[in-house]
């Protein structure tokens, strides 16, 4: 029998190391700023939705954003498996609506939950063909329009970009 497993190996990186999710969302915030990838991953969305018009960016920018996002989506899935025990809540008094985005005030206190909650919902195979599909619309003119939901799997991705950058900042200030 055939072993079938999930690919861990960062597209970020090269080398087969232990693999550490923390370790790869620093990684990709080292590469990517939020509000940037927040911002290519709108634009991608919209796009792939416009049915006479392509994203503007080039297309190597465009790939290799949907690499990097392909990798932030495996370290999430491993953040979601590692941390499964560990629980990073955080008392925190009154939070802006500002602060907390598409965030819930449950999830901005601990943002595991967003992991657990959208790899519940969907593997790291209906990511990646979101992902895959939603490039392919929005870099040329096409008559027909993806046939999967494309809200919830956007919302997800935009939720997990907010939380990791959370986590991110709350071991830094440890």
């Amino acid at each position: 029998m055939k072993k079938t497993g999930t690919d861990f190996q960062s597209r970020l990186g090269k080398g087969r190391k232990k693999h550490c999710g923390t370790q790869l969302m620093e990684n990709y915030f080292k590469l990517n700023d939020l509000t940037a990838s927040k911002e290519l991953l709108n634009d991608i969305i919209s796009y792939a939705v416009k049915r006479n018009s392509w994203i503007k960016e080039h297309p190597s920018v465009i790939l290799h954003f949907q690499q990097a996002m392909q990798s932030f989506i495996r370290a999430g899935y491993l953040i979601a498996l590692q941390e499964k025990k560990r629980t990073a809540t955080i008392q925190l008094e009154e939070v802006s609506p500002l602060v907390l985005g598409l965030l819930s005030e449950k999830e901005y206190q601990n943002p595991l939950l967003v992991f657990r909650k959208a790899f519940k919902e969907y593997s790291i195979k209906e990511f990646d063909y979101f992902i895959s599909g939603m490039v392919y619309f929005s870099l040329g003119i096409y008559d027909h329009l993806p046939e999967r939901n494309m809200i919830s799997p956007y919302i997800h991705l935009t939720k997990m970009l907010d939380a990791a950058y959370l986590i991110i900042e709350r071991k830094k200030q440890r």
